[in-house]
């Protein structure tokens, strides 16, 4: 369920929560592992922040490049994630066994945004939400990108460069081919 437009336009709506998610693919990774994050920490004892059940480690993560322009181009977000302590090399070097050099390539990237309101109650001291009811189903759309290449790797930070999936080589939308038979109409505003 999407987050109701009437709940973002209220007096106080809430904080915007940021949830991440790399999703590896058996066929590229070796593994189908998911690894959740999240740039900040829970109300209660400053833990992992929990939604829909799901953990997201507290972990230094900055993404921008989401916005969509009139220009008719798809975004290409950046990732950047801290490295400080070797664990994204560490889990890059692990994908690397089964496939040398992939560094993530074409892991699915999630990014998903709901309000502090409809965060699980195990988030808050005495397992109680102060801001609202938890509802796992309310949340923005999901945005959903592929890891295109490794931008830069070194002892701070690994930085990304996603693309969207209608962005991806020999996808092609639609599948069809509009013509002027299948779509009559249409022949007047192609020429």
């Amino acid at each position: 369920m999407a987050i109701p437009v009437s709940e973002l336009q209220s007096i106080n709506p809430g904080s915007i929560i940021e949830l991440f998610s790399i999703e590896l693919n058996t066929a590229l990774h070796g593994s189908n592992t998911i690894y959740r994050f999240h740039n900040g920490a829970n109300l209660k004892a400053n833990g992992e922040v929990v939604w829909a059940g799901n953990s997201y480690l507290r972990f230094p993560i900055e993404c921008s490049g989401f916005e969509f322009g009139s220009t008719g181009t798809l975004p290409r977000p950046t990732i950047t994630v801290s490295n400080i302590l070797g664990t994204i090399t560490a889990i890059m070097n692990d994908v690397n066994k089964n496939t040398v050099g992939n560094d993530l390539n074409g892991a699915k990237f999630i990014r998903i945004r709901t309000l502090a309101r409809f965060l699980d109650a195990v988030n808050f001291d005495f397992n109680t939400n102060p801001f609202g009811t938890p509802d796992p189903t309310a949340e923005f759309p999901q945005e959903i990108y592929f890891l295109d290449r490794k931008a830069n790797e070194n002892r701070n930070v690994v930085t990304w460069e996603a693309q969207s999936a209608l962005d991806l080589v020999n996808v092609k939308l639609p599948k069809r081919v509009a013509t002027r038979t299948i779509f009559p109409g249409i022949g007047a505003f192609i020429g």
